[in-house]
């Protein structure tokens, strides 16, 4: 099945049509700047260029930096909180004329990373997979079964949440050498071993590029990896998303 998936970001909005059976990219990627502040209507028009652009009249999967019930957004940390109770789902339909299916965007992510990155072969046990960008996303799949929505980012570690402390905005923000970056993460990493004694972690989202600048700082007792997806991870999952739900 073929479906456009769009990674709605904090900086950028990136979008490609996924061959859904081989995670492959059938056209180029399309990167465009998240608008400031990211409000909807204004992500909704960069949404819509993206889907001309590609001249797009199928299925669209997109990833979402917040909690996605049925179509509902719930939460709204780094982007505008006008989309709290809103159905993206439908608004996305009805502005761009395109059938919209939306889903927690480390949610996205992971489920490309366990379909067709190093979670591949993971059939059993506890996979912890987080993206690490603006914020810190994630998401948790037993047995390969995923648990929606669990935000660990906002999980405080000693009176700061993770993702302030430890993301790789706050590492550029902070002009954080890897080495002290890395000694933040781990923090955090081991904060959310103790919670969910994980088998494999998985990082991902901007930072996974860069593992070998960081990765051998990290001392867990569960084995740790870089996301094979990279970046694409996004995409590749809300179009996978959308599959499942077509």
């Amino acid at each position: 099945m073929k479906v456009l998936g769009i990674d709605f970001g904090g900086s950028g909005i990136k979008g490609a049509v996924i061959d859904t059976e081989s995670g492959e990219l059938l056209t180029e990627r399309i990167r465009l700047a998240t608008p400031e502040g990211a409000r909807p209507l204004d992500v909704a028009n960069v949404v819509k260029e993206i889907i001309n652009r590609l001249d797009w009249k199928g299925p669209v999967g997109m990833g979402f930096p917040s909690v996605v019930m049925h179509g509902t957004i719930f939460t709204a940390a780094n982007i505008d909180k006008g989309w709290i109770g809103i159905n993206a789902e439908e608004m996305l339909s009805q502005s761009t004329g395109t059938r919209f299916f939306v889903v927690n965007d480390a949610d996205a992510a992971g489920i490309a990373e366990m379909r067709f990155g190093v979670g591949k072969e993971i059939k059993k046990g506890i996979v912890l997979f987080l993206t690490i960008g603006t914020g810190i996303g994630s998401a948790i799949f037993n047995d390969g079964v995923l648990l929606p929505n669990t935000e660990l980012g906002h999980l405080e570690v000693r009176g700061k949440e993770a993702e302030r402390r430890a993301s790789d905005a706050t590492r550029q923000n902070k002009d954080l050498k890897w080495d002290e970056w890395a000694k933040r993460l781990q923090e955090v990493l081991v904060t959310y071993e103790n919670l969910f004694w994980p088998d494999l972690i998985v990082l991902g989202g901007g930072v996974s590029k860069d593992w070998y600048e960081y990765g051998p700082e990290l001392q867990l007792r569960s084995k740790i990896m870089p996301a094979r997806l990279l970046n694409q991870a996004g995409i590749i999952g809300a179009a996978l998303y959308t599959a499942s739900k077509c």
